[in-house]
């Protein structure tokens, strides 16, 4: 298991709505904002991680407030383009909540974290006993609706608690119910909850309950 103690108290923190990264997966960033480019300059002088978190709301001026719980992820690639963009790609390795924001003059915004309510997440994903064939027909009929193409031989091989954390970061669902996922206490909670949010989705789109 990483010792929490390995894990920056204070991480640069990038807000992204709609976005969450769960410990285990990779998130690929394209990052082109000045502020956000000194962000990961700093960060890969400083042991590379950073905040993933998402903001609860865009006000017209001024920065947007944060919510509680974000992940710290580590650098696990950088390429720089041509046109001066960052191409990261990040690995989620603990959520954290976040106690404070530090008063620093650095254009991009600290967070004083704690991760203790998380220490599950540095010890390996543990298998999860679920009913895939539920979940893939789920995600068939709300798949087929919404027209959203997908690669089935993969969602039917990969491990199933991957599968799961992935359908968390990556299926086109609202910020709330992101952030719900990502709070989701492991993968076999975030299992009832997808199940739960892609039913509704389908009856929603029905016009009627899901039998």
């Amino acid at each position: 298991m990483t010792d929490t103690r390995t894990l920056p108290a204070s991480l640069p923190l990038f807000p992204l709505a709609g976005c969450i990264l769960l410990p285990g997966e990779l998130l690929p960033l394209n990052v082109f904002e000045p502020r956000y480019l000194n962000m990961i300059d700093d960060a890969r002088r400083e042991g590379g991680h950073i905040g993933i978190i998402q903001p609860v709301t865009e006000p017209a001026d001024g920065e947007p407030s944060l919510r509680r719980i974000g992940t710290a992820g580590r650098i696990k690639s950088f390429v720089e383009t041509r046109d001066g963009r960052y191409l990261v790609t990040l690995d989620g390795v603990s959520r954290f909540e976040l106690a404070a924001e530090a008063d620093v003059a650095t254009p991009y915004r600290i967070g004083r974290v704690d991760y203790r309510p998380f220490l599950q997440d540095l010890a390996p994903r543990p298998p999860l006993d679920g009913d895939r064939g539920r979940l893939l027909r789920l995600l068939q009929i709300w798949f087929g609706d919404a027209q959203i193409q997908t690669d089935w031989p993969t969602l039917e091989t990969m491990p199933f608690e991957a599968l799961v954390d992935r359908l968390a970061m990556l299926a086109p669902l609202p910020p709330q119910a992101r952030q719900d996922l990502l709070e989701a206490p492991d993968s076999a909670a975030r299992l009832a909850l997808i199940e739960s949010l892609v039913a509704g989705l389908i009856a929603s789109s029905a016009g009627g309950t899901l039998q």
